[in-house]
């Protein structure tokens, strides 16, 4: 009886920490990241002010990703005014090729907030392995949502999530 009691304490107590570890990757970490102008930052900067957040992994030379962030873009200040929601752009281009970053945005005309993680620190504290890989994060800067790839359309969904989370609705799972 005392071992089977033993074994079922260990299973609950694996179980809270499970769920605890769980809860503690929902969030964004705190990481430090680069601003365009070479200077250093921390994650927790990017804020929304209690309003939906999206943080969209990225790199110059990933086709897809540059699809999806000209997709965001011009639907951006639409989904704004009607949902606050606000874009973060961040490249993991390396230090050999993050000089570019600057110069290919500005050359995009992109109207969203643009960070660099050369040393890959932030992509691997959200367990980021392929671009682009998108988080939708809720005011309370949990990570409600994400997806890698991006095809035609897909912004359509993204943006029905925005307005849930704008909403206060949970997404369904």
């Amino acid at each position: 009886m005392k071992k089977i009691f033993a074994i079922g304490i260990f299973i609950g107590v694996a179980a809270l920490s499970c769920y605890a570890q769980e809860k503690k990757t929902n969030t964004i970490p705190s990481i430090n990241i680069k601003k365009l102008d070479g200077s250093t930052m921390n994650s927790d900067s990017i804020r929304n002010d209690g309003k939906p957040l999206i943080i969209s992994f990225w790199a110059t030379w990933c086709k897809p990703c540059v699809i999806e962030l000209n997709t965001l873009e011009e639907n951006y200040k639409e989904w704004q005014k009607e949902t606050g929601v606000k874009i973060v752009a961040l490249s993991i281009d390396d230090t050999r090729t993050s000089p570019s970053v600057g110069p290919f945005i500005n050359g995009k005309g992109w109207d969203y907030e643009v960070y660099l993680d050369p040393s890959g620190d932030f992509k691997r504290a959200m367990n980021v392995n392929l671009v682009p890989h998108t988080f939708l994060i809720n005011g309370n800067r949990e990570i409600v949502d994400q997806h890698t790839s991006f095809s035609p359309g897909d912004e359509e969904l993204l943006y029905e999530k925005i307005k849930r989370v704008a909403a206060g609705q949970p997404l369904e799972k």
